[in-house]
């Protein structure tokens, strides 16, 4: 077979034709004008088919569609109180949340490159508020955060993490991603007010559509304009069709805030209306604020573990679900369905929960919304140096980072969805050993709101399944200690009954 002429040498015309001349050895020429720079080739942004534009737009889009963060955390972890009645500062608790936010995902952009962006994990701060709070002190709560993130760096430095995740079934880690999809498409019509719980009903439909049965309100309306704009876009294949939404959707709110009567509770957490401020100063009251080993002096240690070992197995989950589910969206996973550097974002997650409880900020976690720059094109970890960037900037432009309601981000969680949703293909639903546990996990993710549980669902099934079948060899012993684990976890308040620590 010829040589192919490399397409970057130059070129000699003759009368006939143009050919391509001798290529010099390296050591004589510079590089080829058209080849690509340090930083692209450190994150292989062209070998992955991206480009700057892609991941620059990628790294906004994620930002924007994870900055409530910055809001809900606050409110959820300052509205508790610890044994002792104390309160966590709201503006203390801003900076914190903004800053691991920024560390973290540019640490996961330079040392994993995936387009991945951590925060606080949404759940993870509602057990540390409402179940670590009360029976301990704020700092002693956080210093079992970090201690959960350490045990997390150490099944990862010993491979225990990473080899589970290569012992699940190609299938299931699908049906994972399309259970994320349905997922975070219902948090964005929870969010968004058009999909809301009846409430005080218990016997019957447990939610409904809009707050009466009927979409009422210029919040829905907004997110109902966003969301046809979106998919509008994306069908016609625009380039930053999520990121364009969420701008010109953030822009029509705050118009509509200011010209009609809504009351700022309409809104939900954010109220889209130009602030007073533009910048607010960082509060660092928060970071170190933390106590290693002082929860042990407050509670036994059987209530510790348990309370470490729901932590752990929530965060563990958590972030394989999400990871699986993005890098597999960018087309990232290899011929074997591996994760890329797989080892160093597992250790950089863990290293996130360390630093969310050090800072006070709860534990720390990839964020599936990193799937919205994925939408966007993001292929590489530049996008996260850009998601890490403007939460950099949020610590001191907050009031304007948070102006974007839930109804101009939430169909951008919905486009991604179907995105997701699509994945759904590959699983072969003839095959009910498969396609049962892949059911299961798709279908619990969003009917119990956890990520979590959907996967402990589909993992329990599996081997169960393959057990009553005869063909209990073909489960990884791995599998089967997970799934002990998760069986664990959903009899926890049986378990702590007998074991007396309720």
């Amino acid at each position: 077979m010829p040589d192919t002429p490399d397409p970057a040498a130059p070129v000699r015309k003759t009368e006939d034709a143009v050919v391509p001349a001798p290529s010099p050895s390296p050591e004589a020429v510079a590089p080829a004008p058209g080849r690509p720079g340090a930083v692209d080739r450190y994150f292989s942004i062209s070998a992955r088919g991206s480009d700057f534009g892609r991941e620059i737009r990628g790294g906004f889009a994620t930002f924007f569609t994870m900055a409530y963060i910055l809001v809900l955390n606050p409110i959820i972890l300052g509205s508790a109180e610890d044994k002792f009645g104390n309160h966590l500062s709201g503006p203390q608790l801003v900076t914190a949340t903004a800053l691991v936010a920024a560390v973290m995902t540019v640490v996961m952009g330079l040392g994993g490159n995936l387009p991945l962006a951590l925060a606080a994990g949404l759940g993870l701060n509602a057990v540390a508020a409402f179940q670590l709070a009360p029976l301990m002190s704020w700092p002693d709560a956080m210093g079992l955060i970090v201690i959960e993130g350490l045990l997390i760096c150490v099944l990862v430095v010993t491979g225990l993490r990473e080899a589970i995740m290569h012992a699940i079934p190609a299938p299931l880690k699908q049906a994972i991603s399309v259970g994320i999809g349905l997922f975070i498409a219902f948090i964005g019509f929870v969010d968004a007010g058009f999909v809301t719980r009846i409430p005080g009903e218990t016997g019957s439909v447990p939610v409904q559509l809009g707050a009466t049965g009927q979409l009422s309100g210029w919040p829905v309306l907004v997110f109902c304009l966003g969301v046809l704009l979106t998919v509008a876009l994306l069908a016609r294949k625009a380039k930053g069709a999520i990121l364009i939404s969420i701008v010109v959707t953030t822009v029509v709110a705050v118009v509509i805030n200011e010209i009609a009567d809504i009351a700022p509770t309409a809104w939900g957490l954010t109220v889209p209306a130009v602030p007073a401020d533009l910048v607010a100063a960082p509060d660092f009251g928060l970071l170190g604020s933390f106590s290693l080993f002082g929860a042990f002096q407050q509670v036994g240690v059987v209530t510790i573990v348990l309370l470490v070992f729901t932590l752990l197995l929530s965060d563990f989950f958590d972030t394989m679900g999400t990871v699986v589910g993005v890098t597999h969206e960018a087309g990232l996973l290899d011929q074997d369905g591996k994760v890329p550097n797989l080892g160093r974002v597992l250790l950089i997650d863990g290293a996130a929960a360390v630093a969310g409880g050090a800072a006070s900020a709860s534990s720390a976690t990839s964020y599936v919304e990193s799937t919205a720059g994925v939408g966007e094109g993001a292929r590489t970890g530049f996008a996260s140096l850009v998601t890490g960037g403007l939460f950099a900037v949020a610590l001191f432009l907050t009031p304007l980072a948070t102006i974007v309601p839930s109804q101009a981000a939430a169909p951008a969680l919905v486009a991604v969805g179907f995105m997701l949703m699509a994945q759904v293909r590959h699983i072969d639903w003839e095959k009910y050993e498969i396609a049962i546990p892949a059911f299961l996990t798709i279908a619990v993710m969003p009917f119990t709101y956890s990520i979590t549980n959907g996967i402990g669902a589909g993992f329990v099934a599996y081997v169960v399944i393959k057990a009553v079948l005869g063909r209990a060899r073909e489960v990884h012993w791995l599998l089967w200690g997970t799934a002990a684990l998760f069986a664990v976890y959903f009899a926890i308040d049986p378990v702590e009954q007998l074991l007396g620590v309720r």
